[in-house]
């Protein structure tokens, strides 16, 4: 490898979380240097688009600090599939270990089709889904799993907070799949019917004809995985099955509520697996999503909905996409029950119990106390000058929201933080920002918050 790339990649790793660096940059492969062209190879189309819109800049940056010279990187897209990292083959010590017990007949025997059922819901299609910035990377990796499932991101590992759509978009993979070939095994369960039937085997020993199920599967869904979490003989279970699943390159897409390693109760050789492919977020959505979804919906229930109406349901404090859908819902019967035509004023009524508003006041004080609780802190360590490690981000971020949920001015949330000068909160919120930029996990953190606060 150049020397040139090779520092490049020292650098790069340093700047990106461990997360982001081992899922887009060490994939690339360099290829040679040409005068002031650095060719690089990546794995596929999508993975190329992704790097042209989030990290070409800084690779460039990187490589003129490294060489001294201005860099313009020139990308070719990889001929042969991506191998797999990091499988259960490759660490047979390890596997060893673990103790792995293979399927009682090899992956490929499919069971009889009348003991199969997809489970997929069939409303839940990618162009029923709204796309935004909150939720577009996962979109983009859900649609590059379906059009090539178990080729790059495998396993796929979806999380986000409750109703944002990780539902929805699991089912539109297995539906995409099965409308490009009817003749694939697709099954998706939640991880509580996968537990439930687990259980059942177990009881009716019947534990071959389970493992022959679900290891006989091209495509492999499941949904809310954080529940299978403190149950041992599931995760043992789960933990099997993966591993006879990944070993036949069959397709495994996994969602849960959290990043893998802040599921508490989750196996570490569980949670290493679920890390071996690609990570994908689904943050709150923002207005304009908001906005797009209700236009959406309410287009496809027939409900004629004003624009102040769609402007007033976005304005609402809930980022839960199905609560969303649920006040246009009550919004819509109500109008068809009553005869009456949606107006602002019926929408203020008919919602006046189960909709707040964003003129709910949050003080500095609230996001202190939350913060605080959140990190296992005292509000007075927020206020403090002590610059321990430990206390410095939580209140940065505290900072952060205090500009962005509240009207205080950068003066006014220094006084409440101790008597801070105003230019040290504008410096937290830069950073916080700019961490933000590259960190899934803190992104995750703020966007809890936030929703902890609105409620």
């Amino acid at each position: 490898m150049d020397t040139l790339w090779r520092e490049t990649l020292e650098q790069l790793e340093q700047k990106l979380s461990p997360q982001l660096f081992s899922t887009w940059i060490k994939p690339i492969e360099f290829i040679r240097v040409e005068k002031s062209n650095v060719f690089l190879r990546v794995p596929n189309r999508f993975f190329l688009d992704w790097i042209r819109d989030n990290y070409v800049r800084k690779i460039e940056e990187t490589l003129a600090d490294v060489g001294a010279v201005e860099y313009k990187v020139e990308f070719e897209v990889s001929s042969r599939p991506r191998q797999q990292e990091n499988s259960p083959a490759k660490n047979s010590e390890q596997t060893k270990k673990e103790s792995f017990t293979p399927a009682p007949q090899a992956a490929s025997a499919k069971p009889a089709a009348e003991n199969w059922n997809t489970n997929l819901n069939p409303k839940y299609i990618f162009t029923d889904f709204v796309s935004g910035s909150s939720n577009q990377f996962a979109h983009a990796a859900a649609m590059a799993v379906a059009n090539n499932p178990a080729t790059t991101y495998n396993p796929l590992f979806i999380y986000g907070g409750v109703g944002l759509g990780k539902t929805h978009l699991v089912n539109a993979i297995g539906n995409a799949i099965l409308k490009k070939n009817s003749s694939m095994r697709v099954c998706y369960y939640t991880s509580e019917k996968f537990m439930n039937e687990l259980i059942n085997s177990l009881r009716y020993a019947r534990m071959d004809e389970f493992r022959n199920k679900f290891r006989s599967m091209d495509v492999l869904l499941i949904d809310d995985v954080q529940f299978i979490a403190g149950k041992e003989r599931t995760q043992e279970e789960f933990f099997h099955t993966f591993n006879a699943l990944y070993e036949s390159h069959k397709q495994i897409v996994v969602t849960s509520d959290k990043f893998p390693k802040e599921i508490p109760g989750l196996e570490e050789r569980l949670r290493s697996r679920f890390e071996w492919g690609l990570i994908a977020d689904i943050q709150p959505p923002d207005v304009e999503t908001k906005q797009a979804i209700l236009k959406m919906k309410a287009e496809k229930n027939r409900i004629n909905l004003p624009e102040e109406v769609i402007q007033f349901l976005s304005n609402s404090i809930t980022s839960n996409v199905r609560e969303l859908e649920g006040f246009l819902i009550r919004l819509g019967a109500y109008a068809s029950l009553t005869s009456t035509p949606i107006t602002l004023d019926l929408a203020r009524e008919v919602l006046k119990d189960i909709l707040v508003e964003k003129n709910k006041e949050i003080t500095v004080e609230e996001i202190q106390k939350v913060v605080a609780q959140h990190f296992s802190l005292k509000v007075a360590d927020l206020k403090s000058p002590k610059r321990l490690k430990a206390l410095v981000l939580p209140r940065q971020i505290a900072m952060y929201l205090s500009r962005q949920l509240t009207s205080q001015s950068f003066p006014e949330i220094g006084d409440k933080f101790g008597g801070k000068d105003h230019s040290t909160i504008i410096h937290a919120i830069k950073k916080v920002e700019k961490l933000m930029e590259d960190d899934f996990q803190l992104r995750t953190t703020v966007g809890n918050l936030k929703n902890a606060l609105s409620r």
